[in-house]
């Protein structure tokens, strides 16, 4: 049987799904480089320039910044193109406040419905997490990298309790957003905040939802008033 040629204007399936893993790759190098302040806030993202930058081409590169754009981690402007989202203090302060919000509600529930591979599954990402240390031993000290991932899992776990997917994500995506800001400000006061994740922890197993619930929002807006005081924002500093 004759091989029919498969028409210039589509692409074959396999070609197609080398394209899909190539946006999905770059997809996460640019969202990992955004999170992590390397991207800086309003800085322009030129699809040619991208592409060249993470060695791939400009058609994953567009699909990749759409997913962001989707996140609101990039904007996009019609004759201004795709851009690293901006950052302020009120933007900040309302991200703070829908974090308090939405893990309030994630929380009553896991507290009340969480089973023991809940606990155990919070129990071993705070151990994980109180391994590594928070700040790197530099002059001036900097927030440690390795910290990041462990941290995440300990708040992902904290929250997944609560038996909705949807609620998880949310509470995951603002989480992100607000650790974009902290990373933005690394040079910051050192703070000795361990004892507030093994508050969360204790109240979490004690199955004290009232504490649970408070503990995480004063963990939530500690961590906007250091970035607020000590980082991106502090007096005399442009954001």
């Amino acid at each position: 049987m004759m091989d029919i040629p498969v028409p210039l204007t589509y692409p074959k399936a396999a070609d197609a799904a080398a394209s899909q893993t190539t946006a999905s790759t770059i997809y996460l190098r640019l969202r990992r480089d955004i999170l992590r302040g390397l991207l800086k806030p309003g800085e322009r993202l030129r699809v040619q320039e991208v592409a060249k930058h993470y060695g791939v081409g400009t058609i994953p590169t567009r699909e990749a910044l759409s997913r962001l754009s989707a996140e609101l981690l990039v904007l996009y402007a019609e004759q201004r193109g795709f851009a690293v989202a901006p950052i302020s203090r009120e933007s900040l302060e309302d991200l703070t406040r829908a974090r308090v919000w939405t893990a309030e509600v994630a929380l009553r529930e896991a507290v009340r419905n969480g089973d023991a591979a809940w606990e155990e599954r919070v129990v071993l990402s705070y151990h994980r997490l109180s391994k590594v240390p928070r700040y790197e031993s530099t002059e001036p000290p900097l927030l440690n990298t390795a910290y990041d991932p462990p941290h995440r899992e300990f708040h992902l776990q904290i929250f997944s309790g609560c038996g909705s997917q949807w609620m998880v994500e949310a509470c995951m995506r603002l989480f992100d957003h607000a650790e974009r800001y902290r990373n933005l400000s690394r040079h910051m006061a050192i703070m000795p905040r361990e004892k507030e994740h093994r508050e969360i922890v204790d109240a979490v197993l004690q199955r004290r939802e009232k504490d649970v619930v408070a503990l995480i929002g004063e963990h939530f807006q500690l961590t906007a008033r250091i970035v607020i005081d000590f980082g991106q924002f502090r007096q005399g500093k442009k954001a």
